[in-house]
């Protein structure tokens, strides 16, 4: 079944790299992000055949991060035009004539091998054998991993809810979100990806008695903070005015009050 569903992603995302070339917009990568998790945990779930508590938060969890994040993501790229996101276009033109082939490789099938491996709490938890029965540590692992989902969801929801809001009006798509959550945090919608991720982590580990599951939520905050998320996105926001005093004040990630900003 792992093989399995590493094969399924690497035929869809090969389907939407064919997709992408006539548009010019690689940025559709993105809309089987969240629904390659879903996908994979509905296949795991059944073929399985297991029907406990735990399985069953991680499958209906899953999917309904996935639907709302797709639905957003899918929305936010319609409002924009349908123009390809500046992070996918910044790397068409640096990838050059020869980008719309090499992309297959470096960003559809990169992306279908780094899900696949993310998904490590969703395999752990639906295809590995549960301890039977779960210790009290295990309970309590898998209610904090459980409520740890729940918040980071929420944070998610809302930052993502505000900055649509924001961005509805046409005067201020070009213009930073520097209100409700976006004044404790440059990127609330992240740091809520990052804390239901450690959730599944958790989950997964308790159902499965497999700590190193843990490396892929880890793994996931560190591309965020490091990689592909929060670098790429700030060189572009860096150009936006009032960029220099927002970053100043506001925590990149973390979530805080903001800072005081000394004149000069």
């Amino acid at each position: 079944m792992l093989i399995a569903t590493l094969l399924l992603g690497l035929v869809i995302f090969s389907v939407l790299w064919l997709i992408h070339g006539p548009r010019r917009d690689a940025g559709i990568v993105d809309w089987w992000w969240a629904g390659g998790f879903a996908a994979t945990a509905w296949l795991e779930w059944v073929a399985s055949g297991r029907a406990g508590g735990l399985q069953l938060f991680v499958t209906v969890a899953v999917t309904i991060w996935a639907v709302r994040l797709t639905v957003h993501l899918v929305v936010r790229h319609r409002r924009r035009g349908g123009i390809e996101d500046p992070r996918y276009a910044a790397m068409r033109a640096r990838g050059g004539p020869n980008w719309p082939r090499t992309n297959l490789v470096t960003v559809f099938w990169l992306q279908a091998v780094v899900q696949w491996a993310l998904a490590a709490p969703i395999h752990a938890a639906l295809l590995h054998p549960e301890p039977a029965p779960l210790s009290p540590a295990a309970l309590w692992l898998a209610s904090a991993g459980c409520a740890l989902f729940v918040i980071g969801f929420v944070i998610e929801w809302v930052a993502d809810a505000q900055l649509s809001a924001d961005k509805a009006d046409p005067a201020r798509r070009s213009r930073l979100v520097t209100t409700g959550l976006w004044a404790w945090s440059r990127h609330p919608n992240y740091f809520g990806e990052a804390v239901l991720w450690w959730g599944l982590g958790l989950v997964g580990a308790a159902a499965s008695g497999l700590w190193w599951v843990l490396v892929a939520p880890a793994a996931l905050t560190v591309l965020l903070l490091k990689v592909s998320g929060i670098p790429p996105l700030e060189a572009v926001l860096a150009t936006r005015p009032g960029w220099t005093d927002y970053a100043a004040r506001t925590s990149a990630f973390l979530p805080r009050p903001p800072r005081p900003v000394r004149p000069g």
